[in-house]
């Protein structure tokens, strides 16, 4: 079958048969359905949402609004715990098979957000990416637990961030990035290959920058294309293979 097992053939968009040895991922969503800082934001919602919806469709510099964001809600601890939870219960359809699948045939994952350091590593945990893969921006708390400020000095706090971690991480490559907004765009030079995710929101200025558009809401096209014609063979012979077969009718359609 020319290295290919039947039936699992690369789909028709695929100009090469390599794969991909490392995938980032954005967290919100793109690995999970909600914007944290939206679902902080209280009785603040309409405005938050407004200024995170200004600056993932790139309308605006992140660091004009992340502070200002913060200092509006004022997360407590509690309310940041129970983010880590919301992110675990509103994953993505098929976002934990397909990381499972990518860990299983060895790649390297790695997960990068603008969102609060905490509840983003409580889901990378529940998906098996280790703290070391995680890159987000931290929260600072007093003793009672009420906010006392963020990680203002952190690179994913503003534009252009996401490149500047990901050219430290000196990741294998080829690698490819997963996102859905602007600051995952920004990365798209760091990287092989942008593959801009409109599962949850689709953002016209994002997509008309990436390499592959995802429109239907599951990862599991991104296992699909990460994967070489080895990989697929594996696949086949796997608890995934039914994944890897719906990511290839997804890209088809």
């Amino acid at each position: 079958m020319d290295g290919r097992v039947a039936g699992l053939s690369p789909p028709a968009f695929r100009s090469g048969s390599d794969g991909f040895r490392a995938v980032v991922f954005d967290c919100d969503s793109t690995l999970a359905s909600v914007e944290g800082i939206d679902e902080l934001a209280g009785d603040r919602a309409d405005e938050i949402a407004a200024l995170t919806d200004a600056a993932m469709r790139g309308k605006v510099a992140l660091e004009e609004v992340y502070g200002r964001r913060l200092e509006l809600i004022r997360p407590t601890t509690a309310q940041v715990e129970a983010l880590g939870r919301l992110y675990v219960e509103r994953l993505v359809p098929d976002a934990r098979e397909t990381v499972a699948a990518l860990l299983w045939l060895g790649k390297e994952v790695r997960v990068i957000s603008g969102g609060l350091r905490p509840p983003v590593a409580v889901l990378a945990r529940e998906l098996g990416i280790p703290a070391t893969a995680v890159a987000a921006v931290g929260i600072d708390f007093d003793a009672a637990g009420n906010y006392a400020g963020f990680e203002g000095d952190s690179p994913l706090a503003r534009s252009g961030g996401k490149a500047d971690v990901i050219r430290q991480w000196s990741l294998p490559r080829p690698s490819l990035m997963v996102g859905d907004g602007a600051t995952d765009l920004e990365a798209r030079p760091e990287v092989d290959c942008f593959v801009a995710y409109m599962g949850v929101a689709y953002r016209e200025a994002v997509a008309s920058g990436a390499d592959i558009v995802l429109r239907d809401p599951s990862l599991a096209p991104v296992l699909s294309i990460a994967s070489s014609s080895a990989d697929r063979e594996r696949l086949g012979r796997s608890p995934w293979r039914d994944l890897l077969k719906r990511a290839d009718a997804l890209l088809d359609r």
